[in-house]
């Protein structure tokens, strides 16, 4: 089974992409909506969260998403250990899913593909770009928060010029329209590949 990686920083339509990946009948793991997920439901991540953080970050086996991100936003090293127990978990569990879908190739969606060590489990790597600007816009009325918020959460990021020396292709998503021929595109090159595997 072919893997995709499809990655890029806050707000530059890597969802959208996504989506239109799926329209074409392509299984997309989420690994954000997926980290969530197994946070709550892994036993044995769950256990490894409390010991390094406290049994107070959950509360009825429900997390304390705002008390483990105020503990990890401004401490890095906190920030590296949560990395350090939630990645691996969360590669295990896209290995697994990956195992039981029969669509031509699968797509794993990360934002942070190359910070966590992802890129070595794909077999290709699409990063989704967009002007900073039209970024913050987005991200400011999806996430309804303040534009210096965004732009601290971009300054932590990968750049556009890191993003496209690291990737296989590169998709510039400015108008969903315009998206849509180079999904196509992808799509039928990466199952031209997946039938010559």
């Amino acid at each position: 089974m072919m893997k995709v990686g499809i990655t890029g920083g806050i707000g530059s339509g890597k969802s959208t992409v996504c989506r239109l990946f799926a329209q074409r009948g392509i299984a997309v793991y989420d690994s954000d909506c997926e980290a969530k997920r197994l946070m709550t439901e892994d036993v044995a991540l769950q256990h490894a969260i409390i010991t390094r953080f406290g049994a107070d970050i959950y509360f009825d086996g429900i997390l304390d998403r705002a008390k483990l991100a105020a503990c990890v936003f401004s401490d890095a090293a906190a920030r590296a250990d949560l990395n350090a127990l939630v990645h691996p978990a969360v590669l295990r569990d896209f290995e697994a899913w990956a195992e039981r879908q029969t669509s031509p190739y699968v797509i794993l969606e990360s934002a942070i593909l190359f910070e966590a060590g992802l890129r070595e489990r794909v077999d290709r790597c699409v990063a989704v770009l967009a002007p900073t600007e039209l970024r913050i816009q987005r991200a400011c009325l999806r996430d309804k928060c303040d534009e210096s918020k965004i732009r601290s959460r971009i300054a932590a990021q990968l750049s556009d010029d890191e993003l496209c020396e690291r990737a296989d292709y590169t998709m510039v998503n400015i108008l969903e329209t315009d998206l849509e021929p180079s999904v196509a595109y992808l799509d039928g090159l990466f199952r031209q590949q997946t039938a010559q595997r």
